[in-house]
């Protein structure tokens, strides 16, 4: 079972790309903290950021197709039921 994803087992579970958006956004919020300081370590975790960030937009961009195709081939996950693809 999933702890965070819509499964049978967890229907009110979210959609990846969701989670990924809100883990963004949490990242982006510590970046900003540490703008503007110029020590090593500061610049070196915000480089790292950076890179995680590009990486996950990536990956958001992944889990949105992914979804537009089985939305497109199966209907909407949302509406409950059967998965879309995979052994239940």
């Amino acid at each position: 079972m999933t702890h965070f994803l819509v499964t049978e087992e967890n229907p009110s579970g979210h959609r990846l790309e969701d989670i990924l958006m809100l883990i963004r956004k949490d990242i982006l919020t510590r970046a900003l903290k540490i703008a503007d300081d110029r020590r090593p370590e500061a610049t070196h975790v915000m480089k790292n950021n950076m890179r995680i960030l590009d990486l996950i937009s990536d990956a958001i961009s992944l889990a949105e197709d992914s979804s537009r195709v089985l939305d497109k081939s199966f209907g909407n996950a949302a509406k409950g039921g059967l998965p879309r693809i995979g052994k239940p």
